[in-house]
């Protein structure tokens, strides 16, 4: 079946991307499979998901879906006042399209409501898209993990104090701008 002319369910008005993003649930494991598969050379196993899925107070996975079809996936560890990014992943066909910084903004916001102050993670040492990614939403390098990935070192990233005003209008600021291109539905 094909859409009418003017009614593509990825294009909101203005013609921006139409995204929404819900908890991931272990029906969207067979999408988030395949995008792993695509993406990472070393992919995490279906058990490993839903091992992370079932741990609800101190995990939250979300799947970007752009109308029916499930798009890129994040996931984080929040311990104490900590939130940890343990994956983000865009499909393919997909990157460059603004995902990746959608699942970004909308993890920062779920670190908050969860009532983290600092944000952490891992990222290759060569993945400057992501790196570059990171620093737009305040994350700067502060060491470096040797052989974390069986091809290479992490760099270990960090902002602090994502609950201050200042990182609050930092997150406004990314938020108008994804706006201009994404039209965000974030769902519970």
């Amino acid at each position: 079946m094909t859409a009418e002319p003017g009614t593509d369910p990825t294009e909101a008005p203005g013609g921006r991307l139409a995204v929404v993003v819900a908890p991931m649930r272990s029906r969207d494991l067979r999408s988030v499979l395949r995008i792993e598969g695509e993406v990472f050379d070393e992919p995490w196993s279906r058990h490993l998901f839903e091992g992370e899925l079932a741990q609800r107070t101190s995990r939250a996975y979300r799947a970007a879906w752009v109308g029916d079809e499930l798009v890129g996936y994040a996931g984080q560890m929040s311990i104490d006042d900590e939130a940890h990014v343990n994956n983000i992943a865009v499909a393919p066909g997909w990157v460059g399209r603004r995902i990746g910084t959608v699942l970004l903004y909308d993890l920062v916001r779920n670190s908050l409501a969860r009532g983290s102050a600092h944000l952490t993670l891992e990222v290759a040492v060569g993945n400057e898209p992501a790196i570059a990614l990171y620093r737009r939403f305040g994350l700067a390098p502060v060491g470096v993990r040797p052989n974390y990935y069986h091809d290479g070192d992490a760099l270990i990233m960090w902002v602090r104090d994502i609950d201050s005003a200042a990182y609050g209008d930092r997150l406004a600021s990314i938020g108008s701008a994804l706006a201009e291109t994404v039209d965000l539905e974030r769902r519970d």
